[in-house]
């Protein structure tokens, strides 16, 4: 017998595993018997054949419903005698959940006093000299079987329920899970509701809610849940980190932004989601190109054009290529990237996998002819530019609420302002500043403030000294304050 082997305090069998107790089944339950009566089964329902059946065949919700008619209990009684609830037992009998906990299967069958003859061999206490057909509960699962060590012939049938209990109980330990599906919806919803909310909400307390969804994905993660929970959330995460990424950007710490990109590409490899890694390229190119390092934002849109599915996700790498492009004065790539925007819009596509959730992580109309007016406006061609800025004003004020972009319809009418200021039409530029004089501190983005600023520049050019008009839209201009991240610190 092994060292660590323990035996019953009355009778001296070997215990099982499974049996926390000093004492055997049978002998607690004669010492049970001579201290209370309670509901309990008869001794004529276990030479039923099919109890034995249910029993040999793991199928306890059967074997419970046929013991409590054979021995007319109810399920309370059921109940008071395994420990396990009511509802659960309730749901075993129906059909509609499982009993795969070893600990559970070990507590039922010791609390009905399965007769020993009846358990399944891992829940068998054995004699040291002998197996006894006195009927006993199992208490824990007993060790793996070792003819060597109990000295005893080991049946394939003995093998053969070993491993059925083995493979339940590892069943039960990789399905064991700390996030329902239920949960999981939720936290999709959320993401969904910040991703629409942030084109036309202020940023601050969006922020805050995307942080509060991205530590409680995180803590999940930390926990334990089936694969396919574990890249859902993988899939979530990513997108909460690309979400603070643009959030980032927009308050102008661009440092923040790439490492939540990083974060999210990190995300977007475990979850195996192309589309997210082609949004996290495409978001990258649009950081880089309001940086210094606008060279290399060309770099990300090959990148990410190599993982962009047809449809938006597409449309939207070729916008972003085409307008950074501009930015360094390389016209041909930049009409050749607006050619394979038009190409990308003509497809037939199916929903992209980001694009459920809805706001900034889609790419309208408007929002195309918003980076095509861009475009146009960064290589000179002011009519073509205004065309197209004005077909995405119109389209966002015709559009769905939650669809306007505050901060790309305040873009696109400085693209107008750049182009009636290059014609000379000052009064005209003026009609388009003034919403965007207007727009509330909070939804002021940074990228507002950088172009607001160009803008007085061209105000500012000796050809103008003498307007009037001119003269007052610099100094509006000048002064115009983005959204201030350290005073929203400090007042938070």
């Amino acid at each position: 017998m092994r060292k660590h082997a323990r035996v019953c305090a009355d009778c001296g069998c070997r215990l099982s595993q499974y049996n926390q107790d000093d004492r055997c089944a049978a002998c607690a339950r004669d010492r049970r018997f001579d201290v209370h009566a309670g509901p309990r089964v008869p001794d004529a329902v276990w030479h039923d054949v099919e109890v034995q059946t249910a029993i040999a065949a793991w199928d306890f919700g059967r074997a419970s419903r046929l013991i409590r008619t054979r021995a007319r209990l109810r399920q309370d009684d059921m109940a008071h005698m395994t420990g396990l609830s009511q509802g659960f037992l309730s749901m075993l009998e129906a059909g509609t959940r499982r009993l795969t906990n070893l600990d559970k299967v070990a507590k039922f069958l010791s609390g009905i006093e399965t007769p020993h003859a009846l358990l399944p061999p891992p829940f068998r206490e054995h004699d040291a000299h002998s197996t006894s057909a006195t009927p006993s509960p199992p208490g824990r699962v007993a060790h793996k079987i070792d003819p060597v060590s109990t000295g005893r012939t080991v049946g394939l049938h003995d093998l053969a329920a070993q491993a059925a209990a083995e493979s339940l109980q590892f069943t039960e330990e990789i399905t064991k899970s700390n996030v329902s599906d239920v949960e999981l919806e939720e936290l999709e919803s959320r993401i969904a509701r910040i991703a629409t909310d942030y084109v036309h909400a202020p940023l601050y307390p969006l922020f805050r809610d995307l942080l509060s969804t991205r530590d409680q994905i995180f803590s999940l993660l930390s926990g334990h849940q089936p694969p396919r929970q574990t890249c859902e959330l993988f899939l979530l995460g990513g997108t909460s980190c690309l979400l603070l990424a643009h959030a980032s950007q927009n308050l102008g710490d661009q440092d923040s932004a790439v490492a939540q990109l990083q974060t999210a590409w990190t995300f977007a490899e475990h979850a195996g989601h192309t589309d997210l890694r082609a949004w996290v390229k495409g978001t990258a190119a649009l950081i880089a190109e309001w940086s210094t390092h606008q060279r290399t934002a060309l770099d990300y849109t090959k990148q990410a054009t190599g993982l962009a599915p047809s449809g938006e996700t597409r449309i939207r790498t070729a916008a972003i290529e085409a307008r950074a492009a501009a930015r360094i004065g390389d016209r041909s790539t930049a009409l050749a990237a607006l050619e394979e925007l038009q190409r990308a819009r003509d497809q037939r596509t199916a929903a992209d996998g980001l694009t459920r959730f809805g706001g900034l992580l889609t790419f309208p109309e408007a929002k195309q002819e918003y980076y095509i007016g861009g475009t146009y406006a960064l290589l000179g061609d002011h009519h073509e530019a205004e065309k197209h800025a004005t077909a995405a004003i119109e389209l966002y004020e015709g559009g769905p609420r939650e669809q306007r972009s505050y901060g790309d319809e305040a873009l696109a009418r400085l693209d107008i302002v750049t182009a009636r200021i290059a014609a000379g039409e000052i009064e005209g530029a003026g009609e388009q500043l003034q919403p965007i004089l207007e727009l509330p501190e909070d939804r002021r983005i940074r990228q507002i403030g950088d172009a607001m600023q160009g803008v007085a520049r061209l105000l500012e050019d000796p050809r103008l000294a003498r307007s009037r008009i001119a003269r007052e839209l610099a100094d509006a201009t000048r002064g115009y304050q983005a959204i201030d991240t350290r005073a929203k610190a400090l007042t938070s």
